[in-house]
């Protein structure tokens, strides 16, 4: 994941849809980063991300492209997949996909895909974002569907979990040079 640890975790913007509720905006993120500790654990970059429909979790993923060998394995490709497994469709339409990190390029095109309603992301990706802040794909008239953007949304603690995690990489890799 591009993330650049020493940038700002909050969102350039936070686009809310009149159906937008912000509590349970939070309630869902709260549990993505619940999953991004679980990436944390298996020593990837702590990202998670869930899938909601109606209200219920229908898909959830963690970072683990080094565990699954796989460079598609980010939170969000993994969430999609439990639920298009889940809904028996490759299509989620009138879903959310809540994620710590702004979406990247790959995920997005996923997303658009599988035609998610609405993205609900935690902190920016100020170097590989898809989702409004080095690119707008999500939200692009060119493709064929596009995604309500909510960005920021406790993107002090998203950003602060990966903050801590490159740090404590950095610490660990100038350790092992001494």
């Amino acid at each position: 994941m591009g993330v650049d640890p020493d940038e700002p975790a909050g969102a350039p913007f936070a686009a809310r849809s009149p159906n937008s509720d912000p509590v349970a905006d939070e309630r869902f993120m709260r549990r993505a980063l619940e999953l991004a500790r679980r990436a944390e654990e298996m020593d990837e970059v702590p990202v998670g991300a869930l899938v909601v429909e109606d209200g219920r979790i229908v898909g959830e993923g963690w970072n683990q492209p080094i565990a699954a060998r796989d460079p598609s394995a980010h939170a969000e490709m993994v969430a999609l997949r439990a639920a298009a497994k889940y809904a028996q469709n490759y299509r989620l339409p009138g879903t959310t996909l809540y994620v710590t990190l702004e979406p990247c390029a790959m995920c997005a095109g996923a997303i658009v895909h599988a035609r998610i309603a609405r993205v609900v992301y935690g902190a920016v990706d100020p170097k590989a974002g898809a989702g409004g802040s080095v690119f707008n794909l999500l939200a692009d008239d060119r493709l064929n569907h596009r995604a309500l953007v909510v960005g920021g949304v406790l993107a002090e603690e998203c950003g602060g979990l990966l903050k801590r995690f490159f740090a404590r990489r950095r610490d660990e890799s100038q350790g092992g040079r001494a």
